[in-house]
């Protein structure tokens, strides 16, 4: 018989790049909310009130086209090492 090789176990590589940092997934936490907030003030009350016209888009914009994508396309720079 031939000697047994030990088993390896796979050598998991920690990644250098994340996906979204603390910042951005905080971004788009506060965006789905916006946006939940948003329809919640489109349904309540007459079709013609404040809320209805007025409210609900300004926070459906804010959480559509400003939170979701500031969220995904914010980059946040980590400090540079010092060399001494």
């Amino acid at each position: 018989m031939s000697p047994t090789k030990p088993i390896r176990k796979p050598v998991r590589r920690e990644s250098r790049w994340q996906l979204f940092d603390q910042v951005n997934l905080w971004l788009f936490l506060a965006g789905v909310i916006t946006i939940i907030l948003g329809y919640v003030a489109m349904s309540q009350g007459p079709h013609d009130s404040f809320l209805s016209l007025h409210l609900a888009p300004v926070l459906l914009v804010l959480g559509y086209l400003i939170l979701i994508p500031l969220a995904i396309l914010l980059r946040v720079r980590q400090p540079k090492p010092k060399s001494e």
